[in-house]
C-alpha cells in the first residue's frame, strides 16, 4: 500500500478497527488497560491534531454562531438527561441502571464527537467550540440536574475539571492552532496524516475503556443495551432537530446531531462507580463503545 493512500484507508476502516479492537479488549483486558495513565495525554493529541485541521478564522465564524453553540448546549443538558430517564422508565429498568443512564445523559459530550464531526465533513470548530462549553458548564449542570431528576448528591471538583479541559482541551488545540498559523502551507504535505493518528487514538482509548469495563460489559442485559441505543438515537434525532429548527445549514445540523448524541460516557462511568456502584456504570461502558458505533456510520454516510 501506498504511504499516501494509508490515511485514507484507516479512514475508511474507522469502525473496523474500532470493533476490531474493543472485542480484543473484551477477550483480553490486559492488552489495553495499560493506558489508562495515558489516557489524558490521548485526548491531548487528538485536540493537537484538531487544532492542526483548523485556523482561526475557523473560530472567528463560531463568535458569530455563538447562539447555535448556546442551543446545542442548552440541548445537550435538557433532553439528554430527562431522556435518559423516560426511557429506563419506559423500559423498567433496575434502578442501578436508570441512575447510571442519567449520569450519562447529564453528562457533557465527550472528545470523540470531535472526530467524528472532522470525519463527518461537519464543522469541526462548532463541535470544538460546544464541547469545551459543555465541559466548562458541566461542574455545575452534572451534579445540579442529577439532584433534580434522581435526588441524589453528586460532588464534581470544579477546579479540578476546569485544570483539565485547560490541559486536555483547550491547550493542546491552540498549540495546534497557532502552529498551523506559523507554518501554514509547509504542514500540507502531511496534515492529511492527522484525521487517522486521531482515529487510532480514539479506537485505542475506546478499547482501554472497554478492557476497563470487561466484566460488567460481559454481564449486560439486553434492555439496558437496547436503552443505550434509544437514548443515543434520540439524541442525534433531537440535535439535528434542534438545528433544524433554528434554521442552521446542513454542517451546522449534522455537528448538533454529533455533539448532543455522543456524551462523555467516561465521566458517566467514573460519577456512577464513584457514587452509585458498579452495576450504575453498565450504562455508561455500553455507551462508550455505541455511541462510536453509531457516530462512525453516520460520519461515513454524510461524508459522501
Amino acid at each position: 500500500m501506498h504511504a499516501s493512500s494509508v490515511p485514507a484507508f484507516i479512514e475508511r476502516h474507522f469502525l473496523g478497527l474500532a470493533v476490531i479492537l474493543s472485542a480484543a479488549a473484551l477477550y483480553e483486558p490486559e492488552w489495553f488497560v495499560w493506558i489508562k495513565p495515558y489516557i489524558p495525554h490521548g485526548l491531548g493529541v487528538i485536540m493537537f491534531g484538531m487544532g492542526l485541521t483548523l485556523t482561526f478564522e475557523d473560530f472567528r465564524d463560531i463568535v458569530r454562531k455563538w447562539r447555535t453553540v448556546g442551543l446545542g448546549v442548552l440541548v445537550q443538558y435538557t433532553v439528554m438527561p430527562i431522556l435518559a430517564f423516560a426511557v429506563a422508565s419506559v423500559l423498567g429498568l433496575p434502578n442501578e441502571a436508570l441512575v447510571g443512564m442519567v449520569v450519562v445523559g447529564a453528562c457533557p459530550g465527550g472528545t470523540a464527537s470531535n472526530v467524528v464531526a472532522l470525519l463527518a465533513r461537519a464543522n469541526v470548530a462548532l463541535s470544538v467550540t460546544m464541547t469545551l462549553a459543555a465541559t466548562c458548564v458541566a461542574p455545575l449542570a452534572t451534579p445540579l440536574l442529577t439532584w433534580l431528576i434522581l435526588d441524589a448528591r453528586v460532588d464534581i471538583d470544579v477546579a479540578a475539571m476546569m485544570q483539565s479541559v485547560f490541559w486536555i482541551v483547550a491547550f493542546p488545540l491552540f498549540d495546534g492552532l497557532v502552529l498551523r498559523h506559523l507554518l501554514k502551507k509547509r504542514l500540507d504535505p502531511v496534515i492529511h496524516w492527522f484525521p487517522s493518528v486521531s482515529i487510532v487514538t480514539i479506537s485505542l482509548l475506546i478499547a482501554c475503556i472497554i478492557g476497563l469495563n470487561r466484566d460488567t460489559l460481559l454481564a449486560f442485559p439486553a434492555l439496558v443495551a437496547l436503552a443505550v441505543a434509544l437514548h443515543n438515537a434520540g439524541g442525534l434525532l433531537a440535535g439535528y432537530a434542534a438545528g433544524l429548527a433554528a434554521g442552521c445549514d446542513k454542517r451546522d445540523r449534522r455537528t448538533l446531531a454529533i455533539e448532543v448524541g455522543m456524551q462523555n460516557s467516561g465521566l458517566g462511568v467514573a460519577l456512577a462507580v464513584k457514587y452509585f456502584g458498579a452495576a450504575s456504570a453498565l450504562p455508561g461502558a455500553l455507551f462508550s463503545l455505541w455511541h462510536n458505533v453509531t457516530g462512525i456510520l453516520l460520519a461515513r454516510r454524510w461524508s459522501r
